[in-house]
């Protein structure tokens, strides 16, 4: 009963555990001796299967917690609670530095009876450290929208606070429309932020509704125009057919309002915002096209602009815009695409079906 008990570990690799995507290292015995480890284990260790195998588990693999004390003597699988099968999956370090992603298996022969053997399932912790960067990098980018515009609030409010009486009134209306506009781009980039969570949890919603869309696109042209951009950029149509769109108003808006700024910011010329009478292969619909005059993006490209954090290399923005428009899209029941603009640069193509 006790040779066959030891016995698993040696038939792992012919079941195939030497090709699974995961490392894998079993210890078996009151020695604690390791009698197998699969190449993926030594890729992610950084450790030989002949310094490993043969050795006792908690010398050939001495896995510390983020605190520098050993797992081993935490979680003391052979002495510790007879009722413990295992641990989930839990990061822990090597003496060399390298992170791991560990779960393990206490094999006991029966109930309540001492282990056998332990199995260690290994994964190199890349996947965690590249969402840590994300989070990093959106934190960064966070904190740099939302500087600047805290700094005009402050600022002119603090001016307006100490120097009342000195300003006349078309100077206070100035700095108080700027105040209005820096808190709306507070407002927007926190609204980005609550969508982006809402996406990934599949919880966004939209209310869709006929929407004369003609004063909405004047509307955000002349927000431009009153920021400083040129007029003559801009050019606005709207096809005989398609006038009223079935769209939430607020994420229509939100949706107008970043492909614009993604044609403003990466492409050149002229901005040609249009609603046109849709072709795609599904219900009746229409499309918002926004495009412009630049260098286009590159088929390689034009999947991964609507991924999170997306910036092609810009040292600006938070590089959700076109990750929300996606979202907010596809909760309309359309979708949206990159083509070729006619006139040269790139076409962002939204599409929403109709209410009816």
């Amino acid at each position: 009963m006790t040779e066959r008990r030891f016995r698993v570990p040696d038939d792992l690799a012919a079941h195939g555990l030497e090709f699974i995507p995961d490392g894998l290292v079993a210890a078996v015995g009151p020695g604690r001796v390791v009698r197998f480890m699969n190449s993926r284990a030594e890729a992610v260790t950084g450790l030989a299967a002949a310094d490993v195998v043969g050795r006792d588990i908690r010398v050939a693999l001495p896995l510390q917690d983020r605190g520098g004390d050993s797992w081993w003597d935490i979680s003391d699988p052979w002495e510790g609670l007879e009722s413990r099968t295992g641990h989930r999956e839990r990061l822990l370090v090597l003496p060399s530095g390298r992170e791991l992603l560990v779960t393990a298996r206490y094999v006991r022969p029966g109930r309540g009876e001492p282990v056998t053997s332990v199995v260690l399932g290994l994964r190199d912790a890349e996947s965690r450290r590249r969402a840590e960067q994300e989070s990093a990098a959106l934190l960064t980018s966070v904190a740099h929208e939302l500087r600047s515009p805290l700094t005009g609030v402050k600022g002119f409010s603090s001016t307006l606070l100490k120097n009342w009486d000195r300003f006349t009134d078309d100077q206070k209306r100035l700095m108080l429309e700027t105040i209005e506009a820096d808190a709306d781009r507070v407002t927007r980039l926190i609204t980005e932020l609550l969508d982006t969570s809402r996406i990934g949890t599949g919880r966004l919603t939209v209310h869709a509704q006929p929407l004369t869309v003609l004063p909405r696109l004047e509307a955000q042209v002349e927000r431009r125009v009153a920021s400083g951009t040129e007029r003559e950029r801009f050019e606005v149509t709207v096809d005989p057919g398609v006038e009223v769109v079935w769209a939430d108003p607020d994420r229509f808006e939100q949706i107008l309002t970043n492909l614009v700024d993604n044609a403003l910011r990466y492409g050149r010329g002229r901005v040609s915002v249009a609603v046109q009478r849709s072709t795609w292969e599904g219900p009746a619909a229409a499309d918002l096209v926004v495009a412009d005059e630049g260098d286009g993006i590159a088929p390689e490209h034009r999947e991964l602009v609507f991924s999170r954090f997306w910036q092609a290399g810009a040292k600006h923005g938070t590089g959700l815009g076109l990750y929300l428009v996606r979202g907010l899209v596809e909760a309309h029941g359309g979708e949206v695409a990159v083509e070729d603009a006619p006139s040269g640069g790139a076409a962002l193509r939204a599409t929403f079906p109709d209410g009816d």
